[in-house]
């Protein structure tokens, strides 16, 4: 079964071919001569590249709440990196068809529609345009290798660079403005918003505690500094630690999900080692300031409430059922029961087993198993049916390293569990 589209993908949709919609008329039918129809295409490719391109820039913006329409912020993102994608190949056509369209005339006639003489401005910003495309996209090719995360970032101004212009070559030529102001407006305001306005609005914490959890993983006590954020379990946060001692990371803004219940007072968030930044935060100043973006993501609301839940978590992924199995314990009301299975290498990979065993323990309708790979191998259909006989028929949530994810995923699915009652994250984007 197919997972439904979210609300804010049909606003997507309608959004992008506005501009077609209105420049249609215009634009005539795909009869006649082949030069007629490849110019047809020409420009309702460049129509639609342009449009995803101010789109992609629209869904970059990250305010908190604008995610929850579309999924929560890692499926935004994904939509940001293909709707980037597709507008760059869509621009590759539209270059394409418009030159093939005027081959049948002469050669020399092609060139000229696509290298015009200088007076012809509008097609010359189109060209810079497609150039601050390619500047910003050349990381992103694997020949590159994985691109830091930083100059990425930055490079994203870049991006913006090539919005304008592009929306300056689609101005001049087009025949109706009024849906090109409205997308340029979208678009380059949402940019403007994430590099001007965001940074100025994150709120301020102190780094309370710095509690060891495992070897490489910690787990970071935020005590706010004015009124904080407000949270529901299984969301996420961007940190910016403010740390001068660190050798690595500071003032660099990186995701990481809550692990503390929301009725926490605290903000409790658990780090492991997987990169430079993460790697100095395990020795970051207890009494130093961090700053806090968010909160995202809508991991436990896609949820039918009159099911039971299973909850597998692994690694660092098992930090947003930490904070439910808080929430728990804290007196949250338990809407049916929850089994959650705890998969780890062994038990001094299992970071807050000691805590969960205790919930579990004092919270009724709330299992917890943990399965050790080193003694059990893979998780497995039958070990799942041992000690949750009725796990087919439950609302499922999987948090883990993506190879962990993959598994369980095709593991479930293999038990003819539909992907709408399959709800996973993979901490494995920036």
């Amino acid at each position: 079964m197919r997972r439904l589209p979210r609300p804010g993908d049909s606003a997507l949709i309608v959004v992008l071919l506005l501009p077609l919609a209105v420049a249609l008329p215009r634009l005539g039918g795909l009869g006649g001569p082949p030069e007629l129809w490849l110019t047809w295409v020409g420009r309702v490719t460049g129509i639609l590249g342009l449009a995803m391109m101010l789109l992609a820039g629209l869904v970059s913006c990250r305010v908190p709440g604008f995610d929850r329409p579309f999924g929560g912020l890692a499926r935004l993102w994904r939509l940001h990196h293909w709707l980037g994608f597709a507008a760059f190949i869509l621009v590759m056509v539209h270059i394409l068809a418009l030159g093939l369209a005027a081959v049948p005339a002469s050669l020399d006639a092609a060139v000229a529609t696509l290298f015009p003489p200088p007076s012809q401005g509008a097609i010359w910003l189109g060209w810079l345009a497609w150039v601050a495309m390619v500047v910003f996209l050349a990381p992103t090719f694997d020949f590159f290798g994985k691109p830091h995360y930083q100059r990425w970032k930055r490079l994203h101004l870049v991006s913006a660079v090539a919005l304008l212009l592009g929306l300056w070559h689609a101005l001049l030529l087009a025949g109706e403005a009024w849906p090109w102001w409205l997308l340029g407006i979208a678009g380059l305001g949402a940019i403007a918003w994430r590099k001007g306005v965001a940074p100025q609005r994150r709120h301020p914490y102190r780094i309370e505690q710095v509690v060891p959890l495992a070897r490489g993983v910690v787990e970071l006590v935020l005590r706010p500094e004015g009124g904080g954020i407000r949270h529901h379990a299984g969301q996420f946060v961007y940190l910016t630690p403010l740390d001068e001692g660190l050798v690595a990371g500071r003032g660099e803004e990186h995701p990481y999900t809550i692990a503390s219940a929301p009725s926490d007072s605290r903000l409790r968030i658990g780090i492991k080692d997987l990169g430079d930044a993460s790697h100095a935060l395990q020795t970051v100043t207890p009494g130093t300031r961090a700053l806090i973006e968010g909160p995202y993501g809508e991991f436990f609301e896609r949820r039918f409430p009159q099911r039971d839940m299973l909850w597998l978590g692994g690694g660092i992924g098992i930090t947003p059922f930490v904070g439910g199995a808080r929430d728990l314990a804290t007196g949250a009301v338990m809407e049916g029961h929850i089994h959650l299975f705890y998969l780890a290498s062994d038990a001094v990979r299992a970071y807050y087993q000691e805590e969960l065993v205790d919930i579990a323990e004092r919270v009724e309708g709330f299992t917890f198993t943990q399965h050790y790979s080193r003694e059990k191998g893979a998780m497995t259909e039958a070990y799942l049916r041992q000690y949750c006989p009725d796990f087919t028929e439950r609302e499922i949530y999987i948090c883990g390293p993506p190879g962990m994810n993959h598994h369980l995923n095709r593991l479930l699915l293999d038990q003819g569990i539909p992907a709408s009652r399959i709800h996973s994250e993979v901490f494995d984007f920036l």
